[in-house]
């Protein structure tokens, strides 16, 4: 093997490892980390003849790392070193290293919470903050506090760029060791600015030709998406052919979705005398060396899959890249030799960038990961220990959708793993897609579930304008002969199938007629996206959002849908649906009457004027039906305008300016009186939160809204206040204050610190400023005569001092009948002119 940089740190990492448990290792592309350290660590006296784990976060890439280790050995893969990826599995008795992908270390934690024989866990690429890899992190170190007494299960992170210091907190303050740089230097090239307005892919194609044109050697383009993909494809095409006559120019993509032969040759070196263009996604960003790239053109756009709490809905986001990625990226340029990077922003904007990609449990579908921790018996993500920890309307969240699924039940304490949820753990699927396996086999369509499955987990296998899921099976049926998409579809479910016939068998066995299997299957694993036509093409979801379908479709003549795929773009209120299938509603009744609820509804409609008091059955938020109620409850209008004032808020009361202020006052001496005074919380959640305290018993005969307007808002909410109470608000927080005139000016507690807009010649003779509460100076607006604002102070003896002589010049002219002393302490403080002062 040749010297990489990565041999340099050796020494370091394998005395850091012999006496603590635990490492960091920064290595920046082209260092070795990943095919090197595994296989230098193997013979450590501390590993004892245990294995290695190492983890990558691409199927491609732990294939190929495992490959390169092996072949290094001379040996083949499944010996030494192995693999596990999805649908494939490589190892042997003898495998002491196994490089699997990130979410096969949680399935086997969860069978052998210990991982008996196993003596380190490398973290590869741990800068990409993958949700499996933040999980099989918090687990392990669980795991080994919990059930390795003996043996420790030490811990390596290793990454390129990372933000190592918080890595190393959480590993006990673990030793980190930095590698050496790039093999090789890589000069970066930045072009015009980007402008969000622009499409990216012709300024692709033109960076592309002029690299062509500029450099020697091969291309890696780093593009947001699939689509960005085949538009740069199908425009280079047309510019190459007329072209490079000359040279042979090869035209590859790489994106997750390709199959493990079409991902293979697109990271194989180009054929003698040709060059490579490969046009990827950010699966090349870390792990793949693709021989004879020595330029990249980066494109600083990524596509991220974020999930909405506000909707439960995840949607894919174009975004720009974080610097350390773009890093990542150029780095690509240099592996084998000097390279270069053309970035399609400005240097300036460069410098924009965040410093790293936000992790992937911070915007991610937690719904896997809170299964997985109920698993583990995790009531609570407080229970590990995380860089990030799962935030709470994120993890509650999902936990609402796990116990719609049945996979999890209330209990005192919170939530608790139901025996369904068990196996729901058990299969290596989103739980949605699990409880579909579930329900299947009550029905005897395990086969048509697993094939659901397997095309839900790969990419929509068919391009259509027509969402409907039976196509994709049709298509299934019979695909294209050279379809690798197919293979791995079937592969998949066959995989799926098999994992089934292991599951318990069902206790009740039922059947349903074909044009019901879909519908069900479907609305089992999303029964929060069972949707109602409301208008032409438009749909209402169970979860409350609306979806539209194209008109030209012809699931749109449909009265009910169950829908699985459906997204939209950033701001939008609406969402697409991309697959569903025609539902028939019978079987709400029939097969899914747990999903139904009834509620009593009293209401006031402010369009009637009247109430409307009905019982209503829901499927989520959409209504089933409504029938009115024969009799009204006792106190039915009272409650109908409590919902109506909860629903609209406080402004819909009789509020004047006179309650407001009052209002004001007492929030005010609530947070500058001490505690022991039990002022009353005025805020707007709180009155709502208690109207049923202080403003239904004032309801009663109230069966209107113009009733409703003729409350005296004042006198209820002052009922609120005890006696004692009110004397110490006149008191401390007076309404109006006496100025040296003797005029009793109001407070405008409006604004922080309180207002008191008073004449200037009102407040002749007074040397301090006003306060209330003994310790809240007023903020004073000094008036014209005429009212208009002449100066804003809290040191009225700074103004008087300072200020007063500038002002008494510019004013004294402009309102010659007013007093204007030399001396404004010892004048008579008056609100009259001056002829009024002499009579």
């Amino acid at each position: 093997m040749p010297t990489l940089p990565i041999h340099q740190c050796l020494s370091q990492l394998f005395e850091a490892l012999n006496y603590r448990d635990e490492a960091v290792l920064q290595a920046p592309p082209g260092a070795g980390k990943t095919t090197v350290v595994p296989l230098a660590l193997l013979e450590q006296s501390w590993l004892q003849k245990q294995k290695i784990i190492i983890l990558e976060p691409r199927r491609i890439a732990a294939k190929a790392a495992a490959e390169r280790m092996a072949t290094s050995l001379g040996e083949s893969v499944g010996e030494t070193v192995g693999y596990r990826i999805r649908m494939d599995t490589c190892v042997s008795q003898y495998t002491r290293i196994e490089v699997i992908t990130e979410g096969i270390l949680t399935r086997m934690l969860q069978e052998d919470p210990s991982l008996e024989g196993v003596g380190l866990v490398i973290f590869d690429e741990f800068h990409e903050r993958s949700l499996d890899a933040d999980l099989g992190l918090a687990l392990c170190l669980q795991s080994r506090t919990l059930f390795r007494d003996d043996i420790a299960l030490k811990l390596l992170v290793m990454s390129a760029t990372l933000d190592t210091p918080a890595i190393s907190t959480l590993l006990n303050h673990a030793p980190i060791i930095h590698s050496e740089g790039r093999t090789y230097p890589v000069d970066i090239f930045y072009t015009a600015p980007w402008q969000a307005s622009q499409p990216i892919e012709p300024r692709v194609v033109k960076t592309i030709l002029q690299a062509l044109d500029e450099q020697q050697g091969s291309l890696l383009v780093f593009l947001p998406g699939l689509a960005e993909i085949q538009r740069v494809e199908e425009q280079l095409q047309a510019h190459l052919t007329t072209r490079y006559e000359h040279q042979t120019i090869e035209i590859t993509p790489l994106y997750g979705d390709l199959s493990l032969q079409q991902q293979k040759k697109a990271i194989s070196p180009p054929n003698q005398g040709h060059r490579k263009v490969v046009l990827t996604t950010s699966i090349a960003e870390t792990s793949l060396t693709i021989e004879g790239i020595n330029i990249v053109i980066d494109s600083g756009l990524s596509r991220q899959a974020i999930y909405d709490t506000n909707t439960g809905m995840t949607r894919l986001h174009t975004r720009r890249v974080s610097r350390s990625t773009s890093e990542q990226r150029a780095g690509r340029a240099g592996r084998l030799e000097a390279g270069m990077c053309y970035r399609l922003w400005s240097k300036a904007q460069q410098e924009q960038l965040a410093p790293f990609t936000p992790p992937e449990i911070s915007q991610a579908d937690l719904t896997p990961l809170v299964l997985q921790l109920h698993q583990w018996g995790c009531k609570t993500p407080n229970e590990l220990s995380w860089i990030d920890p799962p935030s709470p309307s994120s993890y509650q969240q999902a936990q609402s959708l796990l116990h719609a699924l049945g996979a999890l039940h209330r209990v005192e304490s919170g939530f608790q793993l139901t025996p369904e949820g068990q196996l729901m753990a058990a299969l290596p699927l989103h739980p949605r897609l699990a409880k579909m396996l579930l329900v299947a086999r009550h029905y005897q369509l395990e086969n048509l579930a697993c094939d659901l499955a397997a095309i839900f987990t790969e990419r929509d296998p068919i391009r259509s304008h027509q969402a409907d899921i039976q196509l994709r099976l049709d298509w299934l049926l019979e695909p294209p002969r050279t379809s690798g998409q197919a293979y791995r579809i079937k592969q998949q479910s066959q995989r799926l199938l098999t994992l089934c016939r292991t599951l318990p068998k069902a206790n009740l066995s039922k059947s349903l007629p074909t044009n019901q299997q879909l519908g069900l299957l479907i609305a089992s694993a999303w029964p929060d996206r069972l949707a109602k036509k409301k208008a032409p093409g438009v749909y209402q979801l169970a979860n409350g959002r609306a979806a539209h379908l194209n008109q030209q479709d012809y699931l749109s003549q449909q009265g009910w849908l169950a829908v699985a795929q459906l997204g939209g773009k950033e701001s939008q209120t609406q969402d697409k649906i991309w697959q569903a299938v025609a539902f028939d509603s019978a079987l709400l009744q029939q097969e899914l009457s747990h999903l139904i609820f009834d509620q009593e509804l009293i209401e006031w409609d402010e369009t009637a004027g009247k109430i409307i008091a009905e019982q209503r059955q829901y499927l989520g938020k959409i209504i089933l039906s409504k029938q009115p109620l024969l009799s009204l409850p006792e106190c039915a209008h009272e409650k109908a305008l409590l919902n109506y004032i909860r629903q609209r808020g406080l402004n819909v009361l009789p509020w004047d300016a006179a309650t407001l202020k009052w209002r004001q006052r007492v929030t005010l001496a609530s947070t500058l009186l001490p505690d022991n005074y039990p002022w009353p919380d005025l805020s707007d959640s709180a009155l709502l939160n208690t109207m049923e305290t202080w403003l239904q018993p004032y309801l009663a005969g109230c069966k209107s809204l113009e009733q409703l307007a003729k409350l005296d808002l004042r006198s209820i909410l002052i009922n609120l206040l005890p006696w004692e109470l009110t004397q110490q608000l006149n008191t401390l927080i007076p309404e109006k204050i006496k100025v040296p005139s003797g005029s009793l000016i109001p407070i405008d507690y409006s604004t922080s610190p309180p207002v008191l807009a008073v004449k200037l010649q009102e407040m002749f003779g007074l040397n301090e400023t006003p306060t209330i509460a003994s310790k809240v100076t007023l903020q004073v607006h000094l008036l014209s005569p005429a009212g208009r604002p002449l100066q804003v102070t809290q040191d009225l003896e700074h103004f008087w001092q300072n200020v007063y002589p500038q002002v008494k010049k510019e004013m004294k002219g402009r309102y010659p009948k007013h007093p204007w002393p030399d001396n404004p302490l010892d004048a008579i403080a008056t609100g009259k002119t001056k002829r009024h002062l002499a009579s």
